[in-house]
């Protein structure tokens, strides 16, 4: 198969600006990781003209997509979960050229998963967990029962992505396969959920009970990117002033959900500040140092 594709890929190795070039084949019939392709090319360029492009070849029945990617492309894929099947290319993938021996320290920092990455990363992952939780909650009390299924699911594979993180691992596209593997006791959830025999009403307010306390349990240790910046300074924050720190950027759109969720754990109290109208407070946040 290979040396169909090494006319195309040839091109790119002898470009200055190609860091690597990886090679994932399919290994079963279903292959999602592969987008079903049969070979999946991944060529990382530190500089190019598109920021991502792909296309499809078509070889002695067999079927082929190339990826071309800019590195801080790439990178940001592996720091915001932008594109999963990237990071599994990476980790699994067979290498074809690498300079300088980009691929082999790029593999060496996947696995690594330095801390201050698996903090940014837990922080989103919970902000979204937190949002959608909500939102079951919400539904369940509405009596919509499917749609809070639906979003009941959506924040157990949020949480599934979390523990995975919390591990020290980058989450794949088979997160539960990793779960099943790394912690129990999310895993368990999801099966209880899936394959409980409760009606349907029952099993969502059981999970609900089951989920608060999993959340509950793990607010802290999730929440440190955001404490952490508010620990920068002794003054109340105002949300205008956090969401346009540079290291809350990447979950700006659940802080008000995360920041909601820290203030009933009473993890982050809230302080009024005069404004001038009368009976008219700002509302800022800070840490609750008694928490």
């Amino acid at each position: 198969m290979e040396n169909f594709l090494r006319p195309i890929y040839q091109e790119h190795a002898s470009d200055a600006d190609t860091l690597g070039i990886l090679i994932m084949e399919r290994t079963k019939q279903n292959s999602p990781v592969t987008d079903n392709f049969d070979v999946i090319l991944l060529i990382i360029m530190k500089e190019a003209k598109q920021d991502w492009h792909v296309k499809h070849y078509e070889f002695d029945d067999k079927t082929a997509a190339m990826h071309v990617v800019k590195e801080n492309v790439l990178m940001e894929w592996i720091d915001k979960s932008g594109y999963r099947r990237a990071v599994e290319w990476i980790i699994y993938g067979r290498v074809i050229f690498d300079r300088n021996e980009y691929i082999y320290h790029l593999k060496d920092q996947l696995r690594d998963f330095p801390n201050e990455k698996r903090n940014s990363r837990k922080m989103l992952e919970f902000g979204k967990l937190v949002k959608s939780f909500n939102e079951a909650k919400d539904l369940y009390e509405s009596g919509d029962y499917k749609d809070a299924n639906s979003k009941i699911l959506y924040s157990l594979h949020y949480l599934a992505r979390l523990a995975v993180i919390e591990k020290g691992y980058y989450p794949e596209v088979t997160v539960w396969s990793q779960v099943k593997q790394i912690d129990l006791e999310v895993y368990k959830l999801y099966e209880e959920f899936i394959e409980g025999n409760e009606e349907l009403e029952k099993r969502i307010q059981l999970m609900i009970i089951a989920m608060d306390f999993v959340l509950s349990s793990r607010a802290l240790a999730s929440s440190q990117q955001l404490l952490t910046v508010m620990k920068t300074k002794d003054t109340p924050w105002s949300y205008g002033e956090l969401i346009e720190h540079p290291d809350i950027k990447d979950f700006s759109l659940d802080l008000t959900a995360i920041i909601s969720y820290l203030i009933e754990k009473e993890i982050i109290m809230t302080v009024k500040q005069e404004t001038k109208g009368i009976d008219v407070y700002h509302r800022k946040y800070m840490i609750n140092e008694e928490s």
